[in-house]
């Protein structure tokens, strides 16, 4: 039983291993088969090779290869060339026609005809848009090669493509130096002869030469055209490279273009020149820092207008490129006609003719450049043209002939502009604020100006005594307003409240962006704003609630503003000095827009030493937060010469005066006139009339006073011993008051205790009977007895009474004295000023002393006076006028600070009107 079982078993194996041995003959003979098929088709494609390579007629001759063609796997291989032959011959018959016609079309002019025609004349063509190939030399093939009669030459044209399209490596064969040199010339040569002077700017270095890197072209290296870097230092011409591609980059990204070519072709516009740099290598690997930024180059240099030309760098470039590897001295082979067919490079230019070509590119280029450029050519032929609702863009200057501008808008929202004294910051501001009015209409650009240093230059841009014109973009200009840092403030805060207007229209419309909420509302008047704060480091001068204040709505504006159209541009002599933005650097990361005068500190970033070496009469423009690649050095022209910006004014005045309204002059060296305060003159007969003090300090012109209601302490202090301010507080509000009252409606008793005040005092009383009111002038000695009558009668007569003191403390030794059983004099001051209000009664007074008003009131407190004007105290004093706060307060010539306890929350700074000296004299 068990031998049984074990004979089955093994029959079992035996049958599955003859299976398996079955199955591997098969595989075996199936792979033996294929060996042989692919070692037939390898046969067959040697074959076909050398009878390509020898060429049909050729290898029909050769004995080797009719005996190898006999073999029946050979069999047909002769049959099917012809066939594949008289297609190709079908096709390219008319080959090189069609090549020579392809590079006359793709290579116009210098670019692709013989020097005989352009070698020597200056290019004319624009710069937009660039030949998309170059001739380097020609090919020739075989008659017989082309459907032709065997042994008659066809030459075409080969050509490779540069500019835009393509880097180009070039490599060497042993002694052919002067060849390169000879095709790079010609290349070089070619390019710069097509285009305007200026269109196209070449870059060469060589790592074995310090010097003579294509001599011919020296004359150019006076010029812009053609830069010899040091061959020690590739990694600055990289750097500089790089340089160029971010700044291009951005600038084309932001206005919705992949490349600069795209840009060129849709704008019209050259916009950037031309880069092509030639790198002349030794056959050795780059290091390997080198080899990566050369990479990176390379990699986004074509859509940045920059083509590199590689001799002997041995290296795979990112982007496309294309090649020409020399044989001989003649002789190359080039990737644009493949390694079977040799291309018989041009002739060397002669040598004399390449150097005259280039002094008369170089002498056409410096004259195009022509010398200082006129403000006149900043301008436009017609004003008002361009929109901004994406941005604002001008010429401020000219660089070789060619104009720079400045952009504000998204990108470059702020700009900083720093030089020192007499550097040309204000020419350049003129030519920056003409440039952008000339094309941009008031309905597009408004202009808010302030100058805080201790001059007028922007005085001139609002109307004046000689000349009615004005800067019809301008909705304020401010000037002498060193002292007057709450100016500055009032501007931040007017902006700050505009960018909250226009965010909420904004939010109303489902928009984020200035242009897209003049596209919704298009009946909304939404111009770009432009501030310009001329030394407004002044502004954070002292360590107070002004600098704090400033501070923070500046970085809130800085970070905001863009979105919704609201610039800055900040101008200073000397910005490391301003303390308030030490750690805090939100503002000057949004002034991406520098602009560096001459010998300027830290405008530009701290590694980018331009304006150091920057000429007179030029600035550093700098659209990229001061890094060095940004860099664009512009001669100004001269906007500030007697009659040149005034002139463009007068025509910007006469064009758009009539339609808008005549800008806001603040002159903080005159102090406003009442007779022309617009306050003063809406004044008109009211149930509770206003006491005007003097002019706030606002963007829009306004006064400050103090309602003389029934509530009490409706009365008046004036504080201190400057006599001028003090006669014009206490006259402009009995005159401002006496407008509000019908005649005869109200009584003004007015007395003078100081004796320098006397004709000013007289001088109002005759002012007031004379509008026909009711005017008691009351002498020092009658005072007490008038203010018992006053306070005896305060409830019984049925009229508006106001009291006007002239130096009240003058007169405080007679009114204590007093009668037996009787009040005295000061005491019924206290009941005038306690009771008063209540009863139709206000007191203005002047006191020449806090301690002085104290005296006056007792120990009644602070209420009865519900509002005072301080001049010449110490804010120290008047803490406890002002609810116990701390009053920062120095006293300075020609303003006063003033609080309405129904009003204020803290102290505000005024300018008193314009008063007369006492003695007459203006």
């Amino acid at each position: 039983m068990i031998g049984k079982k074990a004979g089955e078993q093994r029959a079992r194996v035996i049958t599955a291993l003859d299976q398996l041995r079955r199955q591997i003959g098969l595989a075996l003979g199936a792979a033996t088969n294929a060996r042989k098929s692919a070692e037939n088709q390898l046969a067959k494609l040697e074959l076909e090779q050398s009878i390509v390579q020898a060429g049909i007629e050729h290898a029909a001759a050769d004995p080797q290869v009719v005996e190898r063609a006999k073999e029946p796997e050979m069999a047909g291989v002769f049959a099917w060339l012809d066939t594949v032959r008289k297609q190709f011959y079908g096709e390219w018959s008319d080959g090189p026609n069609r090549l020579r016609e392809l590079v006359a079309a793709s290579a116009p002019g210098a670019a692709g005809k013989p020097p005989g025609e352009w070698l020597g004349r200056v290019g004319t063509h624009s710069g937009v848009i660039a030949p998309e190939l170059w001739r380097v030399g020609s090919a020739t093939v075989d008659g017989g090669d082309a459907g032709r009669t065997p042994g008659t030459e066809m030459t075409f044209d080969v050509a490779v493509p540069l500019l835009d399209e393509s880097h180009l490596s070039i490599t060497s064969a042993p002694k052919t130096r002067p060849s390169i040199d000879a095709l790079v010339e010609n290349l070089l040569m070619r390019v710069l002869s097509t285009f305007e002077p200026g269109a196209v700017r070449v870059h060469l270095w060589d790592v074995g030469q310090l010097t003579a890197v294509l001599p011919n072209f020296y004359a150019l290296s006076r010029t812009s055209a053609l830069t010899v870097h040091d061959p020690t230092r590739l990694v600055d011409l990289l750097d500089e490279l790089a340089g160029h591609i971010r700044r291009i980059h951005a600038h084309t990204m932001q206005a919705g273009y992949t490349s600069l070519q795209a840009m060129r072709r849709d704008t019209g516009r050259r916009v950037e020149p031309w880069r092509i740099a030639v790198l002349y290598g030794n056959g050795e690997e780059l290091q390997p820092e080198q080899l990566r930024e050369l990479k990176r180059v390379a990699s986004g240099a074509l859509a940045a207008g920059i083509s590199l030309v590689l001799v002997d760098v041995p290296t795979a470039l990112g982007g496309a490129v294309e090649s020409i590897s020399l044989l001989d001295e003649r002789r190359a082979i080039s990737s644009m006609t493949g390694s079977d067919l040799a291309v018989h490079l041009d002739r060397p230019l002669p040598a004399g003719q390449v150097g005259t070509a280039a002094s008369r590119i170089a002498e056409a280029l410096i004259a195009k450049q022509g010398g200082p450029r006129s403000f006149a050519d900043l301008l436009p032929t017609e004003f008002g043209k361009q929109r901004s609702a994406w941005e604002l863009r001008a010429p401020v200057g000219f660089y070789e002939g060619e104009p720079v501008e400045v952009v504000i808008g998204d990108a470059s929202p702020h700009a900083l502009i720093g030089g020192p004294s007499g550097s040309g910051k204000t020419n350049f501001l003129y030519a920056l604020l003409g440039s952008l009015c000339a094309r941009y209409s008031p309905d597009e650009l408004a202009l808010y100006l302030l100058d805080f240093k201790e001059g007028v230059s922007f005085a001139g841009l609002a109307p004046g005594r000689r000349d009615e014109s004005w800067l019809p973009h301008a909705r304020l200009v401010g000037v002498n307003v060193n002292t007057d840092r709450e100016f500055g403030l009032a501007l931040l805060r007017f902006l700050a409240d505009e960018l909250r207007r226009r965010s909420a229209a904004a939010k109303d419309h489902e928009v984020t962006h200035l242009a897209e909420l003049r596209e919704q509302d298009p009946e909304g008047h939404w111009p770009r704003i432009v501030a310009v704060i001329d030394e407004f480091q002044y502004l954070f001068a002292g360590r107070d609630t002004v600098t704090a204040l400033a501070t923070s709505l500046l970085e809130d504006i800085a970070r905001r503003g863009r979105s919704q159209g609201i610039h800055l541009v900040l101008a200073s002599q000397d910005v490391a000095g301003i303390e308030a933005f030490w750690g805090k650097p939100a503002v000057f990361e949004q002034c991406t827009l520098r602009i560096a005068m001459p010998k300027a500190r830290r405008v530009l970033s701290e590694t980018n030493q331009a304006a150091v070496a920057a000429p007179k009469w030029h600035a550093v423009v700098n659209h990229d937060s001061g890094v060095a690649h940004g860099n664009q050095l512009a001669h100004i022209p001269d906007a500030s010469a007697k009659g040149v910006f005034p002139g463009l004014q007068q025509r910007l005045w006469e064009r758009y005066a009539t339609s808008h309204q005549r800008p806001r002059l603040f002159d903080g060296a005159h102090a406003p006139v009442l007779e022309e305060s617009r306050a003063f003159g809406d004044l008109e007969h009211v149930a509770r009339p206003k006491a005007l003090l003097g002019q706030s300090i606002e963007v829009a012109e306004s006064a400050r006073g103090v309602e003389l209601s029934g509530a009490p302490g409706r009365n008046v202090a004036v504080l201190g011993t400057t006599q001028k301010e003090a006669l014009s507080i206490m006259n402009s509000a009995a005159r401002s008051l006496a407008r509000q009252y019908q005649p005869g409606e109200a009584l003004f008793v007015l007395c003078c205790l100081v004796e320098t005040c006397a004709n000013a005092v007289t001088e109002l009383s005759d002012r007031l009977a004379a509008e026909g009111h009711k005017v008691e002038l009351v002498a020092p000695g009658e005072l007490s007895a008038r203010v018992h009558t006053l306070a005896d009668d305060l409830s019984a007569v049925d009229s508006k009474r106001i009291v006007t003191l002239y130096g009240v403390d003058a007169a405080l030794p007679a009114l204590e004295q007093k009668s037996p059983g009787q009040a005295s004099g000061l005491d019924q001051l206290r009941v005038l000023l306690k009771q008063g209000p209540t009863n139709g009664l206000h007191v203005l007074g002047w006191w020449r002393g806090v301690s002085r008003l104290k005296d006056t009131l007792g120990f009644t407190g602070t209420d009865d006076i519900g509002a005072w004007a301080a001049l010449d105290v110490q804010g120290s004093e008047l803490s406890p006028f002002c609810a116990g706060q701390v009053v920062h307060w120095s006293p300075r010539p020609g303003r006063a600070l003033f609080f309405d306890r129904s009003t204020h929350s803290a102290p505000e700074v005024i300018i008193p009107f314009h008063q007369p000296d006492p003695g007459g004299d203006e």
